[in-house]
This record gives C-alpha cells, sequence and structure tokens, in this order.
C-alpha cells in the first residue's frame, strides 16, 4: 500500500541521480558469472531495388522460423537480456512493487446486461487473469463461469479472448486461447447450469460474435479452412456464418463471404460480420478492411441473413468516410467525417439505407464525436474534449449534456436499445476506475461492479502541457507526478506515446505507474499525431507519407519537458508498443543523443518488409505498400532497421516479444536488436526480452505483465543513472 513513508523513503534518489555525470550512466562490465555477450547474428545481406533505390536487409534470415540459426539467436539474447535485467540491484524489489500494486486493482473489462442477469468481464484484486462472471441484479452476488486460469496446463496458460451473452442471458459464446497467441476455439455455454455445448470452432480469431434475437444462433466470422499460420493469407477471405446452438460448425449457414453475392463487393482483406438485435427485423453486415477505419455496410431482413439469402442493400462504402453504425428498430445512426474532420453524426431509414440520403442529426463540434449509442429512451453521444470524455443524449427535444460525475476518459460505455440509460467506466489519471449507471433522467449511480483499490493516490496529481512540433503544430502532453516533485529537472521520465489508427492515448488509472513515481519518477503521455485526440486531421498528419509527424513529435515532446524543467538530458526513457514502436524507433535513430533509454515492446521496426509478415496485408491501408513509390518512401522513412547507423552512440535499448505474438512478427525485433548491437558505440545495452509463453500482450496473465512492466522501469533507472538500480 502507498503511504507518507513510502513517499518519504523514496523522495532522495531522483536528486542523487541527477547529480550524476554522463559518464557515470555507462553500463559497467557484467559481474562474474554473467554472460558475457549476446550472440551475433549471422549477416547474409539480401538486396532488392525500389523505384531506383536500393535496399540491403542484413538479416532477412530472420523471418524463416525454420532456420537452423533462428532458435539459438532467439534463446541466446533472451537468456543474456534475462542475466542482465536479473543483475540490476533494485530489479527484485520493484518486482515485487509492482506485483503488489497491480494485485490491488481490480479491473473490469466489460459489462452486458440481459434482463435480470449482469455479465462482468473482470481480473478480480490479486487474480492473475481475466474472468467471466454472472450476477443476478447489479447488485447480486456474482457467480463465476469462466476462469482461464483454471485451465492452466503446466506452463501454458490460457485466456479469454471475447465474449457476448445471449440476449436472454441463457446462453454465453466465448473464445479461449492458449499462450497468449489469440488462436480462438470457439465455445458455448448454458449459464445456469455452467455446462458446456459440445460444439467446438476453431480459427474463431476474431469472431465478432452478434446472437439471433431469439438466442437460437449467432453469426461470427471465422478464418478460412485451410489458411497458414504465418503465412500473409492467414487472415484473408474469412467468412461470417450463422451457428445455431447444439449443432456442428459443418452445419453452419454461410451468411457473408467473398463472391457469395453478385451485388456485394468483399475484398481478400476484409472481414465480414453480421449485427442482429432484439427488436429489430433487419440485419446490418459490416466488411471492417483490417485496420482500415472506414467501414462498408450493407442491410437487409433479417430472414434473408439467417437464412444466408441475397437482397443486400449498399448504406456506405469506404469513400463515404463512415467509420462507426448504431440501429434501433429501423432507423440506422451513422459516424463520418465526410466533410466533418471532427466527426458528425447522421440518420437514415432501412428502406432507403443509401448514405447519400441520410440526414445530418448531429453535427460537427469542437470536440470529437467518438461514436453513437442507441439505448431506448435517447441516441447517447460520447465524445473526446481534449482529452476529457464528454457524454450528451440525442432525444425528439435535440441534443442535451449529460452530467459525468468528474472529468476522466471512458474506459467504456454501454447501451442496450432495449434499455433506458447507459452504463460508463469512468477513470482518470489519479482516479481508479468506476462504473456509473446512468439513468434516463441524467443521473448517475454508482456501483459496485468495480471494487475501489486500497491504494492511495493523494499525493499525486496530473496536468496537461503543449509541446510545439518542428512545424508549429501544438502537441499535448500529459505528466503525472507526486506533488512533493521539485522542479529542478532531476527526475526521470518515462514517455510513452502510440500515434497511429487514429487511436487516442487518452488518460487511464494504471497502479504501476505508481511504483515509477515512488522514485521521483514523471509518468508521461504524448499524444502524437497518428492518433485521433484530434480528429480525423490528426490521425491523417501522422499517416503514409505523413509519418514522420508522429516521431518527430514525440521528440518535441521529450525537448519541452527539458525545456520547462521538469527533466535533463539523458533523463528520458521512451516507450511504444506495436505500432508505437515506429514511434520510438524512428525517435532513437534521429536523436540518440536525446535519451537515456529507449523501449519497444512487441514493437514494429522493419516497416519495409511488414506487409509480407502474417498481419502484413490488413495493415497497408494504414501504412503503405512498397508495391507503389510513394508506399516505398513512406515505409522507408519508418523503417527503423534502415536507419541504424554504425558508429553511433546509441543509448541503452530494450526491445522485447513474444513468440506466439500474431500481430507483429517476432523478427521485428530481432532484426533491430542485431543491427542495434552491431552499430552502437556507447558501451550501453541492448537487450531482446522474449517471452516464450506470450504474444501480443493481450493475452498475457497479470504476472507476466508485472514482470516486464518492472523490468521495463528497472532499464530505465539504470539507464537514468539511479543508483539503487545500476548491476550488482
Amino acid at each position: 500500500m502507498l503511504t507518507r513513508r513510502t513517499l518519504l523513503a523514496s523522495a532522495g534518489s531522483a536528486a542523487v541521480a541527477g547529480l550524476l555525470s554522463r559518464s557515470a550512466f555507462a553500463n559497467p562490465p557484467p559481474p562474474d558469472g554473467l554472460i558475457a555477450a549476446p550472440p551475433v547474428a549471422r549477416i547474409e545481406p539480401v538486396t532488392e531495388t525500389f523505384f531506383g533505390t536500393a535496399v540491403t536487409d542484413n538479416y532477412r534470415w530472420m523471418e524463416n522460423a525454420k532456420d537452423p540459426d533462428w532458435e539459438p539467436f532467439m534463446r541466446g539474447q533472451s537468456d543474456y537480456a534475462r542475466a542482465r535485467l536479473d543483475a540490476i540491484a533494485g530489479n527484485a524489489a520493484m518486482q515485487a512493487r509492482v506485483s503488489e500494486l497491480s494485485g490491488d486493482l481490480e479491473i473490469v473489462g466489460g459489462i452486458q446486461v440481459c434482463g435480470d442477469l449482469v455479465f462482468v468481464n473482470k481480473r478480480p484484486a490479486g487474480a492473475d487473469n481475466f474472468l467471466l462472471a454472472v450476477r443476478e441484479g447489479i447488485d447480486g452476488a456474482e457467480r463465476v463461469l469462466i476462469d482461464p486460469v483454471k485451465l492452466t496446463e503446466g506452463e501454458v496458460h490460457y485466456s479469454l479472448d471475447y465474449w457476448s451473452a445471449s440476449p436472454s442471458g441463457s446462453h454465453v459464446a466465448y473464445g479461449l486461447s492458449k499462450q497468449g497467441s489469440e488462436d480462438s476455439v470457439l465455445h458455448v455455454m448454458e449459464v445456469a447450469s455452467g455446462a458446456i455445448l459440445p460444439e467446438r470452432i476453431d480459427r474463431a480469431q476474431y469472431a465478432n460474435i452478434s446472437w439471433l434475437p431469439d438466442g437460437s444462433g449467432f453469426f461470427f466470422n471465422r478464418l478460412a479452412e485451410g489458411a497458414a499460420k504465418g503465412s500473409t493469407d492467414y487472415y484473408k477471405n474469412s467468412v461470417c456464418w450463422l451457428h445455431r446452438l447444439n449443432t456442428d460448425a459443418s452445419a453452419d449457414v454461410r451468411a457473408m463471404s467473398r463472391g457469395q453475392f453478385p451485388d456485394v463487393e468483399v475484398s481478400e482483406i476484409e472481414f465480414p460480420g453480421i449485427a442482429a438485435q432484439p427488436g429489430s427485423d433487419i440485419a446490418i453486415a459490416g466488411l471492417f478492411a483490417g485496420v482500415q477505419n472506414e467501414i462498408t455496410l450493407y442491410v437487409n431482413t433479417l430472414a434473408n441473413a439467417v437464412s444466408g439469402q441475397g437482397g443486400w442493400q449498399k448504406i456506405c462504402a469506404p469513400e463515404d468516410k463512415v467509420t462507426g453504425f448504431a440501429f434501433r428498430g429501423d432507423d440506422i445512426y451513422l459516424v463520418t467525417y465526410a466533410g466533418a474532420s471532427r466527426y458528425r453524426g447522421l440518420h437514415l431509414k432501412a428502406a432507403a439505407p443509401a448514405v447519400a440520403g441520410a440526414a445530418e442529426i448531429v453535427p460537427e463540434a469542437e470536440a470529437v464525436l467518438q461514436g453513437m449509442l442507441a439505448a431506448k429512451d435517447a441516441i447517447y453521444l460520447q465524445y473526446l474534449d481534449g482529452g476529457v470524455a464528454r457524454l450528451k443524449k440525442l432525444t425528439e427535444g435535440g441534443v442535451g449534456e449529460v452530467a459525468l460525475p468528474f472529468d476522466g476518459a471512458f474506459g467504456g460505455v454501454v447501451a442496450d436499445p432495449g434499455r433506458e440509460g447507459v452504463f460508463v467506466n469512468l477513470q482518470s489519471w489519479v482516479v481508479p476506475a468506476t462504473i456509473f449507471q446512468i439513468s434516463a433522467d441524467g443521473a448517475a449511480r454508482e456501483t459496485a461492479l468495480v471494487a475501489k483499490p486500497p491504494i492511495d493516490v493523494a499525493g499525486y496529481t496530473s496536468e496537461r502541457l503543449f509541446a510545439t512540433a518542428r512545424d508549429g503544430t501544438k502537441v499535448p502532453v500529459s505528466i503525472v507526478y507526486r506533488k512533493d516533485l521539485p522542479k529542478d529537472g532531476s527526475a526521470p521520465v518515462f514517455l510513452q506515446a502510440y500515434g497511429s489508427y487514429g487511436i487516442n492515448s487518452e488518460p487511464f488509472f494504471g497502479p504501476r505507474y505508481i511504483a515509477w513515481m515512488e522514485r521521483g519518477g514523471i509518468w508521461a503521455t504524448a499524444n502524437v499525431r497518428g492518433g485521433g485526440e484530434y480528429g480525423r486531421d490528426w490521425h491523417e498528419q501522422g499517416r503514409l507519407l505523413n509519418k514522420p509527424n508522429t516521431w518527430g513529435d514525440m521528440i518535441a515532446c521529450a525537448e519541452h519537458l527539458i525545456a520547462e524543467g521538469w527533466t535533463g538530458a539523458a533523463r528520458i526513457a521512451i516507450n511504444g508498443g506495436s505500432a508505437g514502436g515506429i514511434t520510438v524507433g524512428r525517435s532513437l535513430t534521429d536523436r540518440p543523443d536525446l535519451f537515456s533509454a529507449v523501449i519497444s515492446q512487441v514493437g514494429v521496426s522493419n516497416n519495409l518488409r511488414a506487409e509480407f509478415g502474417q498481419n502484413g496485408p490488413p495493415n497497408i491501408p494504414e501504412f503503405g505498400s512498397v508495391t507503389t513509390e510513394d508506399g516505398f518512401k513512406g515505409l522507408y522513412a519508418m523503417d527503423s532497421t534502415q536507419h541504424v547507423k554504425a558508429g553511433t552512440a546509441y543509448p541503452g535499448v530494450l526491445l522485447t516479444t513474444g513468440m506466439t505474438d500474431p500481430r507483429v512478427d517476432p523478427w521485428h525485433a530481432a532484426k533491430m536488436t542485431a543491427h542495434l548491437q552491431a552499430a552502437t558505440s556507447s558501451g550501453r545495452a541492448v537487450l531482446l526480452r522474449v517471452d516464450y509463453d506470450a504474444g501480443h500482450g493481450l493475452g498475457s496473465t497479470r504476472a507476466q505483465r508485472d514482470r516486464e512492466w518492472a523490468d521495463c522501469f528497472s532499464f530505465a533507472l539504470w539507464q537514468a543513472g539511479d543508483p539503487a538500480f545500476q548491476p550488482a
């Protein structure tokens, strides 16, 4: 538990570290008994020419998992990294503290209300993974339905990837996978008895379940039969099926697929899904092209959709710039950025579904319209207003404000066309998540669906700063820190950023970062371009050929924190995960002098080869393809491996990967590690942390995440010169 004593005990460490010279930050020789050096990757150049530019890849062989050098390289790097991280004097204590803090927090991943039953997906305090429970009424006692921890087989753990209860709550469909692979097998449970129905449906990685109104079956997406895992065809030509309860999957009805209907165009990378709901006799089919935000929608009668018949009428195509929808009865609601960078809301009827005839019912505003949710009493409007969540409701009387209990960010908003009001999960940097039930009259009732953690946050505060990018753009950067922190440039900073797909980096309460702040550190988040914090334009300014703005913004935020006296040179660790690996990787190669440490978690590093990985084709809309000249130019600029320069004094670098990662192939981190280890002249550590029982992190257990974050914090403090975190 965080107390005044622990705050005072850690107050002096940052100031002492700030007195050390940069030479004191260099990595000393490994202590006796440690592995002296990581394995050296063999160099086997492959040179290609793209539009007149020759590009050499020294480590193309790493893309072949069957290469005899691949596993020895990864295991050798893993052993070396583990030895170096374990030798950090303060790491064991950091591991214990991070675990204590994360164990204090109960996290709710989602809720669903079905009549009198309330389903809650949560990771209880102290638990290692998310489970699914049900209670009778909001205040009723919980009964656990699915606990993946109980399925653990030796070192192999399972994860609950997704779930959806039938409208009456009689059944729940859910996906389980091993080792964070996300290779889900779909199951169905009878809720009252807990009995699991006999069907087991594989290839259900992104099932996108939607139950029929009578609960007799559901629509779901399934990957193509015979698709080879690891190939670029793996995610192509998936199919939306209708499955009836207690039947074999071989009897499923093909409801939507490529080439099935002559008037419905489905590309090979689009994931088709069909949505149905009680109280409506229509079905809406959505085609989701990988990471592309713009969607294609069709409408049909529910009867036709259930029988696999045609009759689909197009609502919109990607050029209509629709990014989300909701429906209630035969009313359809669309969110679009056509003519509105910060989005607007449209309405149409199923009988005349073409978007060209839709009426604008929610005009563009200063805040970004993030979603429209259909409830019985109103259409609720979810907004992001300069980093703060806002909620409005649309009724026949117009648009009105819904007062929220405090300024924060939504961890989720849940509405049901058959119920009045909504549930909101609200949190901030310094306020733990709380779930409120907001009734039709606007009253907010705090529920007990998530327990309050015994963590004292009174000693912490947050504020929002604005850095100026090289083109003059103001870039927000949020900082969280101890209220008694001296603003003397001595504080180490852990600066995170993402910047892709229009995804927002919004405030959240993460107890693990308290372990960083207890040592006088600042937790910071840069809202770099490529996200959606200011609408579609903000996304476009960090996409394709504009991608350099993303890491340029990261650099500007780091420089601003130094200029304003929050931290000093070589006191900043930058962190990014997945597509955020582009952000930190190119920040590293552009400004190696600016950072004390760079931490890339399951990060994309080799963009020129990304489209040839398993998850490559669905990402082409966001990053481009080497088959076009502009695509090549953009990808070359993003590729961190191609910008590593021999003889450069790079800061300490920690890269992580999971060997079952279905989204970012492990060779991204491996190639970047090999490049940096061969090039750096600083003598600082370049470590590749490998988890053989994990993937992209979505299915990792709490213990796995605790160990990883403790390693990240310990590495950052080591590189920042904290005396308590130097190698023993």
